[in-house]
């Protein structure tokens, strides 16, 4: 295979794992502008959303397409109890909301632990064959996964755009107070974008388990990405997060091919580092003062 093959394989392959991470970026960044709080258990929702298409798809035999709309409805759904049973006292209080999302996240992944194991489980393939353009390779099931992004975004851009609920969640992520004193029910739009914020995770690793094996630690790698692509686009920015996923997937996918996947971490790495140097607000982030 030439260069120029591996490299534009590389390139549609950075871009299928940048639109991933697009969608985990994109719901810790709602969670975060919604309530101020870092939250830790994102990749736990990741996994739960991965283990709920196992399930549906492999025990109960649903479509595909089916499985990932019910766990992204199971995690709007669980992040509105958890929100409002767990993290409402927390809410704008940075460090202890925090520390609860931790104590969240370890619950949800023994959980799994004991319910499934340490053994990782793997899920029949949604999709056979590839469509071949060019030298490039593209397998149905990858297309899967940028088909079903494509529309959630679509579908999320629609709603913060287009309907005044999403209207009136923009309005909560950039100002409360002014939110508030307009008369937006913040009360509903706090357990609202939690619920959207973890369920775009759960959409993510629903998406990604007809690729890789779920596990109870699958989450662990995406919340780590989902942390980087913040960082560089800037927390708290959707645009931001939107341009980094995909320069991280493109990094990413073309070092691993051309050099190792040691080699490709350690860039990322030091970009983040680059990046808190040079910009600390990350690319389209603003200064608080």
């Amino acid at each position: 295979m030439t260069t120029s093959t591996l490299l534009a394989q590389a390139l549609v392959n950075g871009l299928i794992i940048g639109l991933l991470y697009l969608l985990m970026a994109v719901g810790f960044t709602l969670v975060f502008g919604v309530m101020r709080i870092v939250n830790f258990a994102h990749g736990e929702f990741y996994m739960l959303g991965a283990f709920a298409a196992y399930i549906l798809v492999s025990q109960y035999e649903l479509p595909f397409i089916a499985a990932v709309a019910l766990a992204f409805l199971f995690a709007v759904a669980a992040g509105w109890v958890v929100e409002e049973l767990v993290l409402k006292p927390f809410r704008h209080d940075e460090l202890n909301g925090m520390i609860a999302t931790i104590g969240l996240a370890m619950i949800l992944q023994a959980g799994a632990l004991i319910l499934y194991g340490p053994d990782s489980q793997f899920m029949p393939a949604v999709a056979d064959g590839a469509i071949t353009l060019g030298a490039v390779v593209l397998p149905m099931s990858r297309l899967y996964v940028v088909g079903f992004s494509l529309a959630v975004l679509l579908a999320l851009y629609v709603f913060l755009g287009h309907t005044r609920t999403g209207r009136a969640l923009r309005a909560v992520v950039q100002d409360t107070e002014i939110a508030a004193a307009q008369g937006i029910r913040t009360r509903i739009m706090y357990p609202l974008g939690f619920g959207i914020g973890v369920g775009l995770a759960a959409v993510a690793g629903a998406l990604m388990a007809p690729l890789f094996s779920v596990s109870p630690f699958v989450g662990a790698t995406p919340l780590l990405k989902a942390f980087v692509v913040v960082i560089l686009g800037g927390l708290g920015s959707i645009p931001g997060a939107a341009l980094a996923s995909i320069l991280l997937g493109l990094a990413e996918s073309v070092t691993s091919t051309f050099m190792s996947n040691s080699i490709a971490e350690i860039l990322i790495f030091v970009l983040v580092m680059a990046m808190l140097i040079v910009r600390p607000t990350g690319l389209f982030g603003r200064s608080e003062a």
